[in-house]
């Protein structure tokens, strides 16, 4: 009887730890998402059933976007801070204020994040994309 104590004791101790350490690791994910603040969407005149809309994006210290893909036309400009970013087959690359990055309706967004783990990071991005559809489809 008091060795079935002990491990019941010890199975809820361990428990109660792991769901420390799960909670830690949920807020640590949160504190390290992204902040994106719809600016503006507007009809293509000339092609109807496609919107632009244009989104800021803020990276926090250590922010990692999941795999996704937008459907769409992505023009990426960096405002603050430096971006890694790659999209499935072609390069990574780490860009710095004033500098551009495209991603097409075909591609697979691999790699997005923050380049510092101290600095956050904003960036403005430009879509052309079918009217409704949403910005952002995370891949499996």
């Amino acid at each position: 009887m008091r060795k079935t104590m002990w491990w019941l004791s010890l199975s809820l101790a361990l428990a109660a730890s792991a769901s420390v350490v799960n909670a830690a690791a949920d807020q640590s994910a949160a504190d390290q998402s992204a902040k994106v603040t719809p600016l503006m969407s507007k009809d293509v005149v000339a092609a109807p059933g496609k919107e632009i809309t244009m989104i800021t994006v803020e990276y926090m210290p250590g922010s990692v976007d999941p795999i996704h893909t937008h459907n769409a036309q992505a023009l990426i400009y960096v405002l603050e801070g430096e971006i890694v970013m790659q999209v499935k087959g072609g390069p990574q690359v780490t860009l710095k204020p004033g500098q551009t990055f495209y991603e097409g309706p075909e591609d697979v967004h691999i790699v997005g994040r923050n380049a510092s783990k101290t600095k956050p990071a904003k960036f403005v991005v430009f879509f052309v994309k079918d009217k409704g559809a949403p910005i952002l489809t995370p891949v499996q």
